[in-house]
């Protein structure tokens, strides 16, 4: 299984989410071809109502923490 398939499974399960966007782009940084090191999330999920952003990025953090 590769990264964006891991964090993609991960952030399924922890959040349930109804939208969520994996996007890779290690391809715009200095890292060898075929690097798996930066991605960009988007996630909507119910998970996240009434909390603050930062309580938000720290739900994402908390599911991908082996992964961080």
């Amino acid at each position: 299984m590769n990264m964006h398939q891991t964090i993609t499974r991960k952030l399924e399960q922890a959040l349930s989410p109804e939208h969520l966007e994996v996007i890779d782009e290690s391809h715009m940084h200095n890292v060898p071809e075929g690097s798996e090191s930066h991605f960009k999330v988007v996630v909507v999920s119910n998970a996240f109502k009434d909390k603050m952003p930062v309580a938000r990025h720290r739900m994402v953090n908390k599911a991908l923490q082996e992964e961080l």
